[in-house]
């Protein structure tokens, strides 16, 4: 079947992600892989001749939303062979493998030999599954995607070493482990080559980058900094402890580093924080934002949080709602902690009902958008720089949405002065006017 594989140029197929950035760099990484061998992505009104589903585990939401897509292409595309990876495919392997129309099934670190399992099952006719145990995992797969719109998204680093309580992820992804970064500048140099301009640096611990060898993420950072034809750099999810006030101090006077950082929290209380095992207090956490307001005034900052994990009571969440209120942050990412399989929080006394979590989500996420609105506000009239992608919208440096208007004669993956004239409160976007250098 390889052989029809690579004669065969009519082939398309359907490729979904879930989860995070890390998740969509990988998959464009298959793709291309498919793409090699004359499989094409399928457009939206072509029918595909196979479905590749890049799982996400993070919670048990997550789970039941894969199960229903596969549910419903299987329905949608009967014929066609779905191919399941990710960190739920290597967490469940014999509960996806058990779903009608799936035909493979690859673990984290089979991810990219998606294009042989297929060969096999359309050779042999019987369903392939392969996951190598997790403490096995040795391996870093390099990979960079670029989606619909104009950025990049640029994997360092995979796995995690801590074993927070509530967290699966070690467990899916294996230890921390990352590219070199001669490797990961070779990337960046090849985006550059495209004409792309903006890349995300992603990670599952991306501050954990050269652990177990002489480099450290500041040293990939600043190598980075000086990829020509880069023009930006986010720093994705990094952890509180790992961010160090070098990086921080650095990053404000880089070139290409955006004013821009995502840090989860995960609550605003020590007690809760130990019980999660987290490896920093609140103490810490607020130095980190401090020190970022203090070199970067307009710098974006969002926070992970979740809500209702076990052992947070009405007390403890309201200390760290109060914590939380007290940050001089941009926007709150929330998520209602979910029970995991395996985790050492199911040890932990305090399960919050459903309903409290419920009720503790609405909360935050109301502090959220009134933190987000704060921001923003202190951008009306001012001038930022814009990445305007294809939609004739773009980003600020701050990670401010903007849109231009259709008849603003920009092209699209290139960098503009606008004067951000309104803000839309109900959406929290900009309406802007580009302005001369």
């Amino acid at each position: 079947m390889e052989a029809e594989l690579t004669e065969n140029k009519e082939l398309k197929a359907l490729f979904h992600t879930f989860g995070c950035k890390l998740n969509f760099a990988e998959t464009s990484t298959v793709a291309q892989m498919f793409a090699d061998r004359g499989v094409s992505r399928a457009a939206k009104d072509e029918r595909p001749d196979i479905i590749v589903v890049n799982s996400c585990s993070v919670t048990a939401e997550a789970d039941k939303k894969c199960r229903q897509l596969i549910r419903s292409l299987h329905r949608r595309y009967p014929v066609a062979p779905i191919l399941v990876t990710g960190c739920y495919a290597q967490l469940k392997p014999e509960e996806v493998a058990a779903l009608e129309g799936v035909r493979v099934v690859a673990g984290s670190n089979q991810k990219l030999q998606l294009v042989q399992f297929l060969d096999r099952w359309m050779q042999t006719g019987e369903a392939v599954t392969e996951v190598t145990p997790t403490p096995a995992i040795r391996d870093f797969s390099p990979s960079c995607s670029r989606g619909d719109r104009t950025r990049y998204f640029l994997k360092v680093q995979d796995g995690c070493d801590y074993w927070c309580t509530y967290c699966t992820i070690p467990r899916a992804r294996g230890r921390s482990r990352s590219g070199t970064i001669d490797q990961v500048v070779s990337q960046a140099r090849a985006v550059a080559a495209e004409g792309g301009k903006e890349i995300v640096i992603t990670g599952v611990n991306i501050g954990d980058f050269g652990k177990g060898r002489d480099d450290t993420f500041f040293d990939l950072i600043r190598e980075l900094d000086g990829v020509e034809g880069i023009e930006r750099y986010r720093i994705s999810s990094i952890e509180p402890n790992l961010l160090t006030d070098e990086i921080i101090d650095w990053c404000a006077g880089s070139r290409a580093f955006m004013p821009h950082f995502h840090i989860p929290l995960q609550c605003g209380s020590d007690e809760v924080l130990r019980l999660m095992r987290r490896h920093y207090d609140t103490a810490l956490f607020q130095s980190k934002i401090e020190r970022i307001r203090a070199a970067m005034p307009d710098a974006f900052i969002g926070v992970d949080l979740i809500v209702g994990a076990r052992g947070e009571t009405d007390e403890l969440f309201a200390e760290s709602e109060a914590f939380v209120r007290s940050l001089d942050i941009s926007r709150l990412h929330v998520f209602p902690y979910s029970e995991r399989p395996g985790t050492r929080a199911l040890e932990i006394g305090h399960v919050v009902s459903q309903h409290d979590k419920h009720v503790r989500d609405r909360r935050m996420i109301a502090v959220s958008d009134e933190k987000l609105l704060d921001f923003s506000r202190r951008f009306v009239s001012t001038v930022r720089p814009v990445l305007v992608e294809h939609d004739g919208s773009g980003f600020t440096d701050n990670y401010l949405r903007v849109h231009l208007g259709a008849d603003a004669p920009i092209q699209d993956n290139t960098i503009v002065n606008v004067r951000l004239d309104s803000l839309d409160e109900a959406t929290l976007e900009f309406n802007g006017t580009v302005v001369e250098p």
